[in-house]
């Protein structure tokens, strides 16, 4: 009890200490986001126009409220999600590897946004491309589920094995409709596939703060399952958790948060992977803790990279999804490299 005690201690000043570093990185990075851009604005000008006091130029004040602050919320917003989801994969495949698009929700979303742009639909407006994008990943996400399963279970490698199937199929269909599509949609497509919060307004926040709500909430509701979880599926068994129907949560989750995700932002890749890890070498697996930090996580890094993807160049405006694959693939091979030391070889 003595020893046990100390070092119970220990991790809860430590999750206390996260969670406000998160918090006050979260404002920061919020507030001077905002601010940064060709027109630049202090931080205390975006204060003022945050609490409602009017600014001495109104055309500052309409950049910020028009252009600035929807496109810091959908950052925070796409940024959380892909954290959260994150860490549900590698609960649940019990792989430290393991990304949301595992399961081919990213590909298939692009499948629906690449048959929009070359097609040229317009049914739903503005919403049409992110609509369709939305809905293709969904249906391919539930289609991998559905092929994995096997005597009424879903195995983790079955499903590992044909998510890949599904993204190489995924694959070969973007790559056909950019074939076939004009110069003018191939551009599109490349633009989209790279990944950016560039276009976010407000009507597209509305509809993406409720579903990244939904996977927040179904994530925290199932995060003392998958710490059970981690035992094995024999074991979580033994314990009383349902495994088919919490697998079924997940997916479920995960489906319809990073649809929402990828269809206002595009494909942003590592931030699923390298979220979770780095919160997990801090306050440990436990998934009480782990869930909610990977929200506050991925919302600072998707902040920071839209800010240093606006402001590193100058007059220039670059994909977001390619900053976070420029800090995510190193991150990878150190990973991949840290685990081979300790195993003798690679995993």
């Amino acid at each position: 009890m003595t020893a046990v005690a100390p070092a119970r201690s220990r991790r809860h000043t430590r999750v206390v200490a996260l969670f406000a570093v998160l918090v006050v990185a979260l404002v920061v990075v919020s507030l001077v986001s905002a601010g940064a851009g060709q027109y630049g604005l202090p931080v205390s000008d975006v204060l003022r126009a945050v609490f409602g006091q009017p600014l001495a130029d109104p055309f500052a004040e309409g950049a910020l409220w028009a252009v600035r602050f929807p496109r810091v919320v959908m950052s925070l917003l796409v940024g959380a999600v892909l954290g959260v989801c994150g860490a549900l994969m590698q609960g649940t495949f019990g792989n430290p590897l393991a990304e949301p698009g595992v399961v081919g929700v990213s590909s298939g979303a692009a499948v629906g946004a690449c048959l929009s742009i070359v097609f040229g639909w317009t049914f739903l407006g503005a919403f049409t491309t992110p609509g369709a994008a939305f809905v293709a990943g969904l249906i391919t996400t539930f289609a991998v589920y559905a092929l994995s399963r096997s005597s009424g279970r879903t195995g983790t490698v079955s499903m590992i094995l044909t998510g890949v199937a599904v993204n190489a199929v995924a694959g070969a269909i973007v790559a056909l409709l950019m074939f076939i599509g004009d110069q003018a949609a191939r551009e599109q497509i490349v633009f989209w596939q790279l990944g950016s919060v560039a276009g976010a307004r407000w009507a597209y926040v509305w509809v993406a703060a409720p579903l990244v709500l939904v996977t927040a909430i179904a994530a925290l509701s199932v995060a003392r399952r998958l710490d059970l979880l981690a035992l094995g599926d024999r074991q979580a068994r033994h314990l009383g958790i349902d495994v088919e129907r919490l697998r079924l949560v997940v997916i479920c989750a995960v489906a319809v948060g990073v649809s929402a995700a990828v269809s206002y932002a595009g494909i942003i890749s590592f931030v699923g992977l390298v979220v979770p890890h780095l919160i997990r070498m801090v306050v440990g697996p436990g998934h009480r803790v782990l869930v909610p930090a990977s929200l506050l996580g991925g919302a600072v890094l998707l902040a920071a990279a839209d800010l240093l993807a606006r402001t590193v160049v100058a007059y220039a405006d670059l994909p977001i999804g390619m900053v976070t694959a420029l800090i995510g693939g190193p991150f990878f091979f150190w990973l991949l490299r840290r685990n081979r030391t300790k195993a003798g070889g690679w995993l």
